[in-house]
């Protein structure tokens, strides 16, 4: 099953995630099969925090994906930035 997970990179205490499209089965931060966007936690003034491919995202849902629980907490964030702006 494919999954939209976060992938985690960054350095000891300064955590960075790639969104990404990935089976079920492979390592958090493994082998993946496509990057849908990035979220920075720490991200400074000034510096994008969350970004997501929406019609990417839509794409892999429609093709049976599942979101992780963070994920389906990220894209209400996105939503509510692209409604804002």
């Amino acid at each position: 099953m494919v999954v939209i997970r976060l992938s985690r990179g960054g350095s000891k205490k300064r955590p960075f995630y790639n969104v990404v499209a990935a089976d079920s089965r492979n390592r958090r931060d493994g082998r993946f099969i496509e990057r849908v966007g990035f979220y920075n936690p720490v991200a400074n003034e000034g510096q994008e925090r969350l970004r997501i491919a929406l019609e990417r995202l839509e794409y892999w849902k429609s093709n049976g994906a599942q979101l992780s629980p963070a994920v389906v907490r990220l894209v209400k964030e996105q939503a509510a930035q692209v409604a804002a702006a």
